[in-house]
């Protein structure tokens, strides 16, 4: 399953997609109008809208704190679209679609790790990696923090940064 998984979402890297233009709609305008449609359509646009939510969860995540929608839209998006794969009745990935939805955290995670591999910590990252932990919780998150010596509470919530 999970190298099932894993082409799927090497499909979406290296698929020969247009470039987007700044006219177009935001992720959950096209997942609305995706749902609408029917057949392959509904497919193949529910596919880019899950797809996208995710990539931009995993390699975008600390610029969505400048942006009005945060992360959890962004996964809640991608899985809403993944789940919604799921139930297309004549496809045979549905199994992998379903989990996709189900842990779409994780799948965020395995991209946020390839992400920051390029890049060094800084105190401002180390700030930003504890922010995103406060606002999805994410195991990995935590153990990136620990690791940095840096020990994550969840009981103070957003309230302040220890």
């Amino acid at each position: 399953m999970q190298l099932l998984q894993v082409n799927l979402l090497a499909g979406f890297a290296f698929a020969k997609r247009p470039v987007a233009q700044a006219g177009d709609q935001p992720l959950g305008l096209q997942l609305i109008e995706a749902l609408d449609r029917g057949g392959s359509s509904r497919s193949a646009r529910l596919r880019d809208v899950a797809d996208r939510s995710l990539f931009i969860s995993g390699f975008f995540s600390d610029s969505l704190k400048r942006s009005l929608a945060d992360i959890n839209y962004y996964v809640a998006l991608g899985a809403y679209a993944y789940y919604a794969l799921s139930e297309e009745e004549d496809d045979d990935l549905r199994p992998a679609f379903a989990e996709l939805g189900r842990r779409v955290v994780s799948f965020v995670d395995v991209l946020a790790e390839v992400s920051e591999r390029s890049a060094l910590m800084s105190n401002n990252d180390l700030l930003r990696l504890y922010e995103k932990w406060l606002r999805t919780g994410s195991r990995r998150d935590g153990e990136l923090l620990a690791e940095r010596g840096i020990v994550p509470n969840p009981s103070i919530g957003d309230r302040c940064l220890q």
